[in-house]
């Protein structure tokens, strides 16, 4: 992975304290020498790249609607496949595979806990698997961030 001067500093600025403000990707602009527009092509370009994944808030776990850890035992064969098709579900914000029985894992948001299991009950509806449910019991520490 590669990155220019100005993409390092981008990200190492604003992974978190992101400008709440009307026009934010100018303000950041200004800070880094580069015009709005020129920020918000650097964005896509990340993205493009396979670097940024996406940039938006990162709320609290279950203090705006509520999510949960699941996890499938996906014949290796069907890996890919799976997680294609719950990488395309709208609750769905990470997917990532694991050196586990229970190989492919991901986290569900929904407004509440009837579309958590209304979620798992399509997965398991389209995939012919069992999703393994793994709701929050305590939270001790949630970082998101950490410099490039």
């Amino acid at each position: 992975m590669t990155l220019s001067v100005q993409e390092r500093d981008l990200i190492n600025r604003y992974q978190r304290n992101f400008p709440l403000q009307p026009r934010p990707y100018a303000e950041m602009g200004e800070a880094i020498g580069l015009r709005e527009d020129q920020v918000l092509q650097m964005l896509a370009d990340l993205s493009d790249r396979g670097i940024l994944g996406r940039v938006g808030a990162t709320v609290r776990p279950n203090s705006a609607g509520t999510s949960t850890l699941a996890a499938l035992a996906v014949p290796a064969e069907h890996l890919d496949a799976v997680a294609e098709q719950i990488s395309a579900m709208a609750a769905v914000n990470h997917n990532y595979a694991r050196e586990h029985e229970y190989n492919l894992w991901f986290v569900l948001s929904a407004a509440d806990e009837v579309g958590i299991d209304l979620a798992l009950q399509e997965i398991a509806s389209e995939t012919g698997l069992n999703p393994l449910k793994l709701p929050l019991e305590a939270e001790y520490h949630i970082d998101l961030g950490f410099p490039v």
